[in-house]
């Protein structure tokens, strides 16, 4: 039988996978609840955005949560900081990239990952709510996983917050015509919630009865 290449390579690969995962459980099994927020690595301090997710990080953490992020730049800084600065955890989980994402400075947690997919898993397992803001292909991909672990009950049924309406308003509307196409169920529209504040952010929490909340 002809050995496939890289055939060595991949099986000790299995145990690279399977530290990641340790570490990632290790991690977050210490006390939540969790709120992941997703968003741009590109928005700089000076956008709304940026703001607006420093704020709701710090009003996180007022409220009883854990912050995590993928703990680069742009938004997810940003989350960091506000919920670092409130004396609240903030948690980043960094990707190994060839441009080399570095973490934030304002995490108290941070695992750097090889692996998209295990990364990814750690976004999802014990979150208990979503906040994705304005983001280009990364945070759409992680909008749509989380969609789809939710519609086929891999993961708890939890809130998917998209901040900012004026961003998100044409992708909700496409997906509504997925709804018309019969391709997606109506039911699914209601895993979407929008905000446009921080404290938006906030009642949406309460009004889901999110676990802990203050």
């Amino acid at each position: 039988m002809v050995k496939r290449i890289h055939e060595d390579y991949d099986c000790w690969r299995i145990f690279c996978i399977m530290a990641e995962f340790v570490e990632g459980y290790e991690l977050l099994k210490q006390e939540g609840p969790y709120v992941t927020v997703f968003g741009s690595a590109r928005l700089t301090p000076d956008t709304k955005a940026y703001k607006a997710a420093e704020e709701m990080g710090k009003l996180l953490v007022q409220n009883g949560f854990a912050v995590i992020t993928g703990g680069g730049p742009g938004v997810m800084e940003a989350a960091n900081k506000g919920a670092f600065e409130a004396k609240g955890r903030s948690i980043g989980f960094n990707i190994e990239l060839p441009f080399e994402q570095k973490p934030n400075p304002h995490l108290t947690d941070v695992l750097t990952f090889k692996y998209f997919a295990i990364r990814k898993m750690m976004f999802v397992h014990y979150s208990d709510a979503y906040v994705v803001f304005p983001g280009g292909f990364g945070t759409l991909d992680e909008l749509f996983e989380v969609l789809t672990l939710i519609q086929t009950e891999k993961i708890n049924r939890a809130p998917i917050i998209l901040y900012n309406r004026e961003f998100y308003g044409k992708l909700y509307e496409w997906i509504k015509d997925l709804v018309a196409a019969n391709t997606l169920s109506a039911a699914d529209l209601d895993l979407l919630k929008f905000a446009e504040t921080p404290e938006e952010v906030i009642e949406i929490l309460k009004e889901e009865k999110i676990k802990k909340i203050v």
